[in-house]
């Protein structure tokens, strides 16, 4: 390779062929021309990335190429490589136009490199997304709208700008995204949206003033709202805001009053308005869209009232058909604020949903309206009433768990890219696993004798200086020693000690659509075979299902955790494993790894059972990607000293498992039929030292 640089048609060419997706009235030509002055090694990363980021997003790559010579101007090469990453990473978990911000704001980048940097929206997501939960007390949403945006929120989703202000640290920076979370949090909570604002300002003759002036107004009521309920909470906003401003002095006493509502903000509205001036600007005041949020609210009362309305509906029907007539319901909230229900003077429990309906609906209005209370003629509970997608859909929740993913191409991970669903596995067949007990009770009763003999083998300890038996090859050695005129070892004997075993197995069994048939046949024949073995040598182990649809909807599926009996339950969820969806296989071990690396033992060994390839739905992870993930997956499972093992039915194994898992840690069988007698052994073998 030489040390020339690329000259501009070289640059062309070759920016030609890796921005190829980039639209068409994109100069190819200009950005050659900006590129000929940098050094060949830098040229040379510029192409790499460019490359590596235009698989992504094409106008990544495009924008990065265009900064790539100011950059360099800031950053030496490792920060132009983490500041690259840092906008692959910015466009996983926030979209295109936050990864084009980070991007552009080299000096931000640059700040942060060196200790000098703002807390962004970024840092702060995680823990402001607890903070805001535990407000509420129902799971308020966060997002964010770049640069330059004010903060709002449509009562459903808080909505918080890249960077609030410039602040004089990062710590204050970060104090300063909480105030103005629970400021608009206190807008739904305190009743900002439950009149029509939009009506009762249309007579004012500028909207956007009188917007912003209301907004100031209530950010004073909601202070000392707040303030009644959480009183630090207050004191750290008020460090932050200082006093309210001079102007506010008149308005202060009825704002502030524990009886205050919006209509005292709209009433003092007018006379600011017809006062004329101009609102004072507060640091985390933030704005107001009645419009949006009078939608959004309404929407959710309804949906709200609809599940009550169909649970009481159910409850009433429950106790009508006991009683053999028509029942009657009471229904009043307890002083924790659940409602409290009884059909015919008994209190029964209402679901989950409902519940949370219930309280929900006290949260908005303040009370429950009338039509809640009335049920929504007769029947059961409908889980399906709700609007989504129904239970057996695991994404209309938070993900569980979430695990970053290897990009070969970046040579770096995607943080927190796979969203982990762990669910248990619906009980199947109760008589399955007796079944195939009865169909291989000779296979059995060999395989459980040889763990036996495993479990009862003990280890002999030679060269000791006492012990039961006497060591011949020690013996032989201090004889010559003798002859030789040195002085022999007084180690001359043998001791046998328990081959105590401290062994934890983690059974990975692959659940993909591609397994539906014979293959789930033999991966639940050769558990029950494994389990009634492993019980009698005594092992822990565990057993976990895998499958999911896209990074979004990785799905866990709990068989057999560590610590369970292998009882009625466990044997009718082996019974009860299907085929599902796809085979993204680096999440699954990453997340059965966490699992398996708590277990105080000694020894640890994960075994996954598969009928082919890492996959999924789409073609990203197709391919070397999902092989290169998952092997950077068990790479890290080694690291924590967990051996893995493969076993696969997949003819072509051969063809990338060297690669993906190691030469020797895989067994390929040619025959799916031959899974249930080979699994006992090979975990045998590998267990046996």
């Amino acid at each position: 390779m030489t040390d020339r640089r690329l000259f501009e048609h070289e640059l062309e060419e070759r920016l030609d062929r890796v921005l190829f997706a980039s639209p068409s009235h994109r100069s190819i030509t200009r950005l050659a021309q900006s590129l000929e002055t940098l050094s060949r090694r830098q040229q040379d990363k510029v192409l790499h990335w460019a490359g590596v980021a235009a698989k992504t997003y094409a106008e990544i790559g495009y924008l990065l190429a265009t900064l790539a010579p100011q950059a360099f101007e800031l950053l030496d090469d490792d920060g132009f490589d983490a500041w690259v990453i840092a906008g692959l990473d910015a466009y996983d978990r926030q979209g295109l136009r936050p990864a084009m911000e980070l991007l552009r704001d080299l000096e931000g980048f640059r700040a942060e490199r060196e200790g000098r940097a703002l807390a962004r929206y970024a840092d702060v997501e995680a823990r402001l997304t607890r903070f805001v939960h535990g407000l509420s007390g129902r799971p308020l949403a966060l997002r964010n709208v770049g640069s330059g945006n004010p903060a709002w929120t449509d009562t459903e989703i808080l909505f918080l700008p890249d960077l609030l202000a410039e602040r004089s640290s990062a710590e204050d920076n970060r104090r300063l995204f909480k105030a103005t979370a629970a400021l608009l949090w206190a807008q739904t909570r305190y009743g900002t949206f439950s009149v029509d604002i939009d009506a009762a300002i249309a007579d004012l003759p500028d909207r956007p003033q009188a917007l912003a002036w209301l907004t100031l107004l209530e950010a004073v009521r909601l202070d000392a709202r707040i303030a009644q309920e959480l009183p630090g909470l207050a004191r750290e906003m008020a460090e932050l805001r200082g006093p309210w401003p001079d102007g506010l002095a008149p308005a202060l006493p009825r704002l502030q009053a524990a009886t205050a509502t919006v209509q005292d903000s709209l009433a003092l509205l007018r006379e600011f308005v017809a006062a004329g001036g101009v609102p004072p600007r507060l640091t985390f005041l933030g704005t107001l869209d009645p419009t949006a949020a009078r939608r959004v609210r309404a929407e959710r009362i309804a949906k709200e009232t609809k599940v009550l309305r169909n649970a009481l509906a159910a409850l009433k029907g429950a106790g009508g058909r006991k009683q053999g007539g028509e029942a009657v319901l009471d229904i009043a909230p307890g002083e924790d604020g659940a409602m409290e229900i009884r059909v015919d003077g008994d209190v029964v429990a209402l679901p989950p949903e409902a519940q949370a309906a219930a309280q929900a609906l006290v949260q908005d209005l303040g009370e429950l309206p009338p039509e809640a209370l009335s049920p929504a003629g007769s029947g059961g509970w409908l889980p399906t009433d709700l609007a989504g997608p129904g239970t057996d859909l695991v994404n209309d929740r938070d993900a569980d768990f979430r695990y970053d993913e290897w990009d070969y191409h970046r040579s770096a991970y995607r943080k927190g890219w796979c969203h982990v669903y762990e669910v248990e596995v619906k009980p199947g067949d109760a008589d399955y696993v007796e079944e195939v007990g009865n169909r291989h009770r000779a296979l059995i009763s060999q395989i459980r004798r040889r763990f036996e003999a495993v479990r009862g083998e003990d280890r002999v300890l030679g060269r000791q200086p006492e012990g039961e038996e006497i060591d011949l090859d020690a013996q032989v050695d201090a004889h010559i020693d003798r002859r030789s005129g040195i002085e022999p070892s007084p180690r001359l004997f043998c001791r046998r000690i328990r081959n105590e075993r401290s062994m934890a197995a983690m059974f990975m069994v692959d659940m993909s659509g591609s397994t539906k048939g014979w293959v789930n046949d033999a991966e639940r024949e050769s558990l029950i075979m494994l389990c009634e073995a492993l019980e009698a040598l005594g092992d822990d182990y565990a057993i976990y299902g895998f499958s999911g649809w896209t990074r979004t909807r990785c799905d866990i599926y709990r068989i057999k955790a560590f610590g369970d009996r292998y009882d009625d339950a466990v044997k009718r969820r082996i019974a009860g494993i299907e085929a599902r969806d796809y085979t993204r296989m680096g999440v699954a071990i990453r997340h059965l790894t966490r699992l398996l690396a708590a277990q105080p033992v000694r020894h640890k060994l994960l075994v996954t059972l598969s009928d082919g390839r890492p996959d999924d739905f789409g073609d990203e992870y197709r391919g070397t990607y999902g092989i290169e993930d998952t092997r950077q997956a068990l790479h890290e499972a080694r690291r924590q000293g967990i051996r893995s093992y493969c076993v696969t039915i997949d003819r072509h194994g051969a063809d990338y498992l060297k690669r993906m898992v190691g030469p020797a840690a895989y067994t390929v069988l040619d025959e799916v039929g031959k899974l249930p007698t080979k699994i006992a052994d090979i975990y045998r073998r590998l267990t046996a030292n």
